[in-house]
């Protein structure tokens, strides 16, 4: 199961590239606390289900001076008739720099009695964009892409201005460091309209806080391509209203067989921090 961190057949090569973007300007992400319970929106194909459930917990904190901390936790129960059921338990510990050049990130997950060794690593952007990734688990070794991609937090921050400017797609490469850390992401993201604060009918209580009131937020799709992919089905995608300050309601998680939702159940805004990059 991929976290979190939706599909589209639009092609990535008539898109302008994150690189020839105008510079980044101030993004502002808040310090939070937010837990989302899953539930089945959608189930088809061969590998469908009949129910689902589930919750997400994450803690997202720091700031542009001192670096990006993030703790998630994805638990899911997948129940199928022919199969049974079965539990998926994701768990990342990722920190980025602020600058968005080094990357350090620490996962393991578990699928029914299947354990995996985890994946833990350090990675860096060098001077010609390339990454560079050193592993401690499950071995010693390396990894190498060129392309220049960036990484989760930096992606959203870019997300963010691409929405402020008006922008309604946003192409670039990501590494996360998800599975055995050795993918690089081809990602589309499409922006809807701004919604201003306070807008929409029918929020759920948590998004109805006075942390959120005065925030504008954008519905946002990201479909996630294995790197170099020779069609253009995406691995998975994620849907959700994207809130200026990095907060996010509404998710849509969907892996090609069935779509997942998250409702916000609780969100607690930590107080910003006085850095002012």
């Amino acid at each position: 199961m991929r976290s979190l961190v939706i599909a589209t057949g639009l092609t990535l090569a008539f898109l302008v590239p994150a690189t020839a973007q105008p510079a980044k300007s101030v993004v502002h992400l808040v310090p939070h606390r937010a837990v989302y319970d899953l539930s089945l929106l959608r189930s088809q194909g061969s590998r469908g289900l009949d129910s689902a459930r589930g919750r997400i917990a994450m803690d997202f904190g720091g700031d542009a001076c001192d670096g990006y901390t993030l703790n998630y936790r994805q638990v899911t129960v997948l129940n199928s008739n022919e199969t049974g059921a079965r539990t998926v338990d994701t768990q990342t510990a990722t920190f980025e720099a602020g600058d968005g050049l080094s990357m350090r990130f620490k996962s393991k997950s578990t699928s029914g009695s299947t354990a995996s060794s985890g994946v833990d690593g350090d990675a860096q952007l060098k001077p010609d964009g390339s990454l560079d990734v050193r592993f401690k688990q499950p071995r010693s070794a390396g990894f190498s892409a060129a392309g220049q991609p960036i990484f989760p937090t930096d992606h959203l921050k870019r997300i963010i201005e691409a929405a402020r400017q008006g922008q309604s797609t946003f192409a670039v490469k990501v590494y996360d460091g998800s599975d055995d850390g050795k993918k690089v992401y081809d990602t589309l993201g499409l922006i809807g309209r701004k919604i201003e604060p306070g807008a929409g009918a029918n929020l759920d209580e948590a998004s109805r806080q006075a942390d959120l009131q005065n925030i504008a937020r954008w519905p946002v799709t990201i479909s996630y391509f294995a790197d170099g992919s020779a069609d253009r089905t995406p691995a998975y995608t994620v849907s959700f209203e994207l809130y200026e300050n990095g907060i996010s309601r509404a998710l849509r998680l969907d892996y090609g067989d069935f779509v997942l939702k998250g409702d916000l159940q609780s969100l607690q805004v930590q107080p910003a921090s006085a850095c002012q990059r």
